[in-house]
């Protein structure tokens, strides 16, 4: 039996490159234009009208994390995701040293339009976290 080696994340939203270019920001990811083409906008623009701007996609530029592809959908968010990520930026920190660092992303990514749902404090069982919404609403958490 073979294994996967690879993977995206697909995100259904209505404006792909805004949600594309915020996820680029929260990851450190970059947005190469696709193959024969100098930028995003020479792509779009030949297209017809109405498949401009249908997707737009981002990778890490290391090559390690999965590649994102963000695609447009009639539809908008109805309901609370069933599958989410977690933004890993307290790995290894553990009290007021790892809710500081929490907080401080939370911070950043607010002003570039995210939403702090919820401050989840340590307890017994689970080391503090935070839940947050992107530009378009889909849940995610700083871990």
């Amino acid at each position: 039996m073979s294994s996967v080696r690879q993977f995206q994340v697909t995100f259904d939203c209505a404006d792909p490159e805004r949600v594309a270019r915020f996820w680029c920001e929260v990851l450190g990811y970059v947005a190469p234009s696709p193959k024969g083409f100098a930028t995003w906008d020479d792509y779009h623009h030949s297209l017809p009208p109405g498949k401009r701007g249908a997707w737009f996609a981002c990778s890490d530029p290391s090559g390690v994390g999965p590649r994102l592809f963000f695609q447009r959908v009639p539809e908008g968010k109805v309901a609370k995701n069933r599958v989410h990520l977690d933004v890993r930026v307290g790995t290894g920190l553990v009290g007021e040293e790892r809710l500081a660092t929490l907080k401080a992303e939370c911070a950043r990514l607010v002003a570039l339009g995210a939403v702090c749902v919820q401050v989840l404090l340590a307890d017994d069982e689970n080391e503090s976290c935070i839940v947050m919404q992107d530009v378009e609403g889909n849940e995610f958490c700083l871990d």
